[in-house]
């Protein structure tokens, strides 16, 4: 299972961002047991300033020091849950999205030693748990909410995983890697700045 999805991954062409802004990147950490591997994923601290209490991927905003935004989400994932560099293999990136921030965030997707634990900075969060892949991969478990921020009604897939809720950017995040890496299927609702892409490249074709 785990051959099957680098290899999906190696052949993958992630959809990437045509403006500049302030980057930042996240790893999707995935365990290597080799029948049903584990997504890690996090929840924010309460006493944080933004998305406080919300399930995320370990990352950050990228520092002047890194060399690179593969550095960021190993540099981020160290700090929030304890996971060294050298334990990471990483086996590809997904598409770029921008956050309700205006961040542009690098997904990069790892696969770590089942058995590695790992442990929440205190800091920045309130847990750090594991959600087998057959969860997400099973019928009727992924849901469709709407929400409405700054003027638009968005849309975003959303699970709910022992007493956690996982939605937003993360379940976007999480949706096009179930889909690339194990052919879930799942739906994808369009992302507001791809749509913008789109509609710039049909204006510049009609200038």
């Amino acid at each position: 299972m785990l051959d099957q999805v680098a290899k999906r991954l190696k052949h993958y062409r992630p959809w990437r961002l045509r403006t500049q802004g302030v980057e930042a990147a996240v790893l999707v950490v995935m365990t290597d047991r080799v029948h049903d591997p584990e997504i890690v994923l996090t929840v924010r601290s309460h006493l944080l300033s933004t998305h406080r209490g919300e399930v995320a991927f370990p990352g950050g905003k990228r520092d002047p020091e890194d060399v690179d935004l593969l550095h960021t989400a190993l540099r981020e994932a160290e700090e929030e849950i304890g996971l060294s560099q050298d334990k990471v293999s990483i086996i590809g990136s997904l598409g770029q999205v921008v956050s309700k921030h205006k961040l542009q965030v690098t997904p990069w997707v790892g696969v770590i030693p089942s058995h590695l634990p790992l442990r929440p900075n205190p800091g920045e969060l309130d847990k750090v748990f594991k959600v087998p892949v057959s969860f997400f991969l099973e019928g009727n478990q992924q849901r469709m909410d709407s929400f409405i921020y700054e003027g638009r009604t968005h849309t975003v897939p959303v699970w709910e995983y022992d007493g956690e809720i996982i939605w937003g950017l993360t379940a976007y995040i999480l949706t096009e890697f179930l889909n690339v890496g194990f052919g879930a299927g799942l739906a994808v609702p369009p992302r507001p700045e791809r749509l913008a892409d789109s509609a710039a490249k049909v204006v510049r074709k009609d200038c």
